[in-house]
């Protein structure tokens, strides 16, 4: 049986990737900058933290790799506390995990007091014990760092922990690292088709989800 899950945020919580697709572009464009072509695939599987080093090396900003994310975040902002939905039977899933006894987490490259203000406004923070960020830990999800941490947290085994994810990169990363991975269904994920191959279970939709409780069953 699941003993702990470790949730992903955007795409996989939230409904909130469109805002993401071209966010870096939006940024550079607020600056009086034209971004080139393919900026915002090149930056996709990046940290905050990273595309704002990227960026600024590409264009060669004079604002600090500080000052961008402080920048990326105030333009992310109205929207983690407005407007980002969960994504349908998002409550109802978390619910039954809950009621199973499953300690869970969220692992997300998105800043914290965002992540914080959304999980609130949509009422499911109090399923969460602990937010981790990639800012936090200080890597990407290119590496294992950020599971291992939110998996320390949970005191579960690793056998016994799903990570729940949209992004292929992320999906290839927890599950190389040895975790059980479900790949959530988004459709801003271009390679959704591979993370769902890679992985060891699919969510289409956390409403219906009868072949991710029958696979949870057997974990």
């Amino acid at each position: 049986m699941i003993r702990g899950a470790i949730f992903d945020l955007d795409g996989t919580l939230l409904d909130s990737m469109p805002v993401w697709d071209t966010l870096a572009s939006d940024y550079l464009r607020s600056l009086g900058t034209s971004p080139k072509p393919g900026l915002d695939e090149a930056v996709s599987r990046m940290s905050v933290e990273q595309a704002a080093e990227y960026i600024r090396g590409e264009y060669g900003l004079a604002e600090t790799p500080e000052e961008i994310v402080r920048g990326v975040n105030g333009m992310l902002g109205d929207f983690y506390r407005q407007t980002a939905p969960l994504k349908p039977g998002v409550p109802g899933f978390l619910e039954r995990l809950r009621e199973g006894g499953v300690k869970m987490c969220v692992a997300t490259a998105t800043d914290r007091s965002l992540v914080e203000a959304a999980l609130l406004r949509t009422g499911v923070r109090e399923y969460f014990s602990e937010i981790f960020t990639c800012a936090g830990v200080g890597h990407g999800k290119d590496e294992p760092d950020i599971f291992r941490a939110a998996l320390a947290h949970l005191g579960t085994p690793k056998s016994a922990t799903v990570v729940f994810e949209d992004a292929l990169h992320a999906v290839a990363t927890a599950k190389r690292d040895g975790f059980v991975v479900a790949a959530v269904y988004d459709s801003h994920e271009p390679r959704c088709g591979e993370a769902a191959a890679l992985a060891d279970v699919r969510i289409c939709d956390f409403a219906d989800a009868a072949g991710f409780w029958s696979f949870a069953s057997g974990v």
